[in-house]
């Protein structure tokens, strides 16, 4: 089972203080709303892998999908390609929605946010990945 509020932390860790305040820009609203986006963006995207791929001791992908791609882009990154990229690209309509209706925030804006967001979350289980390999290897 994951640890949803570790990972939560560890997204908030990997964006850090400079694209928290980016992305409270892009939201048009303040640090401290935007880490509650973040939390609850980080779980709902969370909530849409396998749960192995979030947890803390996360088996490495298989060889022949492995996360890659994540690039920087304007500080917060950008998706050249991946797995779970398409995953979550395909959950990000999904959770802007929810997250939007917690919030309050317009689900464009919300969405224009994960936009900015899934790069991190990808960061954070590409390392969690790499993490796990050098575990079991």
């Amino acid at each position: 089972m994951s640890d949803d509020s570790s990972f939560e932390q560890d997204v908030l860790n990997e964006l850090g203080d400079d694209g928290l305040h980016r992305l409270a820009q892009e939201l048009g609203t303040d640090p401290v709303a935007a880490r509650h986006v973040v939390a609850s963006a980080a779980s709902g995207l969370a909530d849409e892998l396998p749960p192995d791929a979030v947890a803390s001791e996360a088996a490495a992908p298989p060889e022949d999908a492995p996360l890659q791609g994540v690039a920087t882009l304007g500080g917060l990154g950008a998706v050249g390609g991946g797995l779970m990229a398409g995953v979550l690209a395909k959950a990000t309509k999904p959770v802007a929605t929810a997250v939007a209706k917690k919030t309050g925030l317009p689900v464009a804006t919300v969405t224009r946010g994960l936009e900015l967001l899934v790069p991190v979350v990808l960061t954070v289980l590409s390392k969690r990945g790499a993490a796990g390999r050098k575990r079991s290897g």
